[in-house]
């Protein structure tokens, strides 16, 4: 099962970029990664369909060319079917299948769709006078497949016609074609190759617009409106794909619950307008100081109570996280009079690490956690409780020095 990248993205870029626009037909990254994978997964089967179409056309010419062209000319009109265009079309078929299409089909269609046209041009440069036009006008069909048909973004569409009208330029220099027909063919192609152009922008425009909207759309259902994390519902969503994947990897999971401290303190003594702005710079922080790797993610749990769950995160750096969280949260020195801790908000962390092929479900790592945070408050806060199955040690860069000792333990199984 494909994990969900909810974290990688920042929420905001979606609708950036719809307010703003994009001319060039390009997102920053990871955006345009994801949107690219997206759009290809798409339209694989509508690729194959299209492919599947070229090989009926390949074969409809093969047949007409038999009873209109010369003998001469059908000997080097299938020299190059067979030994360019057949090839291609079988090539492009491969390229979708499900064992290449991912990591080749863009690379290889790059490839082969100027290598067809190239053909074609052959097939025109090397025929009688009388018969250039009837081959040349198939330059036409190849000009709009590229553009519509077989997927290409339009910057690699564009590239391929591009190199077929530079080989169709090539043949008009080399005399090889008559040359009123030459110069009727070429400014033809070029005709055609503003139209499919104009089109081809318009279409992945009107694509990329829509993967935007859906994207926003996927975030205000996801995400939390003020602090701009996972919200509650994708927490659960997403750490049981992360579960999962990790169980089949028999990797480890650090899962940390964090809570601001006396936060009803601060909405009291400031107004809830600055507790909204404390949660949103507390919330940025621990998402920047959490978020390292690809499958690590940071949610809002439930008012001030955030959690952040780490793949692959083993006993010692789920620790070094939580203090880079305590830090985060400390460098922000944002006031807070009422606090019995500081004079600056300060958070208090509960941090697990567990082996997730050991446990059916996260619920227990969550529990853990949950567990180790509270101990933390009961401590005196601004500081960290690591757990490990029963075992909790306090944070030593707390306030007020506490030993190692016996945490309740929860029965694991």
């Amino acid at each position: 099962m494909a994990l969900a990248k909810n974290s990688s993205p920042n929420p905001s870029d979606a609708g950036r970029l719809l307010l703003k626009g994009f001319r060039f037909l390009r997102f920053d990254e990871p955006l345009e990664s994801e949107f690219r994978s997206e759009h290809r997964t798409r339209l694989r089967v509508w690729n194959r369909v299209a492919i599947m179409v070229s090989a009926c056309t390949v074969l409809g010419f093969a047949i007409l060319d038999h009873f209109i062209l010369s003998a001469e000319h059908s000997r080097i009109t299938n020299m190059v079917r067979f030994g360019m265009h057949v090839p291609a079309v079988i090539l492009m078929l491969i390229f979708t299948s499900k064992r290449f299409y991912e990591r080749w089909y863009d690379s290889g269609i790059a490839f082969v769709a100027p290598l067809f046209g190239i053909g074609t041009v052959i097939m025109a440069a090397f025929s009688p006078p009388n018969e250039v036009p009837l081959i040349g006008g198939r330059l036409l069909l190849a000009s709009f497949f590229f553009y519509f048909m077989i997927g290409l973004r339009l910057r690699s569409a564009l590239q391929a016609n591009l190199i077929v009208f530079a080989a169709l330029v090539v043949a008009f220099i080399a005399g090889t074609m008559p040359t009123a027909t030459a110069t009727y063919l070429m400014f033809t192609l070029f005709t055609a190759n503003i139209i499919g152009f104009a089109g081809s922008y318009a279409l992945e425009h009107a694509n990329r617009t829509a993967f935007l909207e859906h994207r926003q759309l996927t975030e205000v259902a996801t995400h939390d409106g003020l602090t701009t994390l996972l919200n509650r519902a994708a927490f659960e969503d997403q750490i049981r794909r992360v579960w999962q994947q990790a169980q089949r990897d028999r990797q480890t999971i650090a899962v940390i619950m964090i809570d601001i401290d006396f936060f009803k303190a601060y909405n009291d003594r400031y107004g809830h307008i600055a507790g909204d702005d404390c949660l949103r710079r507390v919330s940025s922080a621990l998402r920047d100081a959490a978020r390292r790797r690809p499958l690590d993610f940071v949610a809002r749990y439930g008012g001030e109570e955030l959690a952040a769950v780490l793949y692959g995160a083993d006993k010692a750096y789920g620790e070094s996280i939580s203090r880079s969280l305590l830090n985060a949260v400390r460098e922000l020195r944002i006031p807070h009079a009422n606090s019995e801790t500081q004079p600056y908000v300060t958070v208090s962390v509960g941090v697990v690490s567990v082996d997730a092929y050991r446990l059916a479900t996260h619920d227990a790592a969550v529990a853990l956690a949950d567990q180790a945070l509270y101990d933390a408050k009961h401590q005196g806060r601004d500081r960290y409780v690591a757990m490990e199955f029963g075992l909790s040690k306090v944070d030593p860069a707390a306030a007020t020095a506490l030993p190692l000792r016996e945490a309740p333990m929860r029965e694991v199984s």
